[in-house]
């Protein structure tokens, strides 16, 4: 039986560096068997939910992943996705997520969260999806990190808006029409331009 469900898991993770334990469960795996897996040295558990083969090792943005398998549909935002796309020089404690205003705000104990509510249009509007450890994270864009940064400056502080203005100019990780586009949906246009117009001065 364990060696029926570790061909079945191989066949579900292929060339991805981990999978969730949904995954396992579509796949025809029971829990059980992935706890007994893990036991045998067969599976390594990676977070709660997160698992791996033995040799896959946890990436940079590792608790990334497990806040996606965690919580499906938050979107990393904010100070976090500014980590993520090396805007800047934040380095955040907690992971910031987006989640719909409508939705009950999840409270993992073992996940340090700041949570942003945000209307259902807003959590795909400039949002790019990465693959890490075989999880599809969902990330703002750094056009909309930006924009992000302005809308909630009294939540991350107008000086770490404006240094990931500068940073997006300075390592041109998007275009000028990007950030335009996500300043207005975000309604933000006229907060951002005179620093955009300071920068290009």
């Amino acid at each position: 039986m364990l060696s029926t469900d570790l061909r079945r898991l191989h066949k579900l993770a292929g060339s991805r560096r981990a999978f969730r334990l949904g995954e396992a469960r579509d796949a025809g795996v029971h829990p059980e068997m992935l706890r007994r897996l893990a036991a045998r040295g067969d599976l390594i558990r990676l977070s709660r939910g997160l698992y791996a083969f033995p040799g896959v090792e946890a990436t940079e943005h590792h608790t990334l992943a497990t806040v996606a398998s965690r919580i499906p549909g938050a979107v990393i935002c904010l100070l976090s996705a500014l980590r993520f796309h090396g805007l800047g020089t934040q380095h955040p404690r907690v992971i910031w997520v987006a989640i719909d205003r409508r939705r009950a705000v999840p409270k993992p104990a073992d996940l340090p969260l700041r949570v942003v509510r945000i209307s259902a249009g807003l959590l795909t509007f400039g949002v790019d999806t990465h693959e890490i450890e075989g999880v599809a994270v969902h990330v703002t864009s750094p056009a909309r990190t930006v924009a992000d940064c302005f809308k909630f400056r009294n939540r991350v502080g107008t000086d770490v808006a404006v240094e990931a203005l500068r940073e997006y100019v300075r390592t041109r990780k998007g275009t000028p029409d990007d950030l335009w586009q996500c300043a207005e949906r975000l309604r933000v246009l006229n907060v951002i331009r005179p620093y955009w117009e300071g920068l290009s001065a």
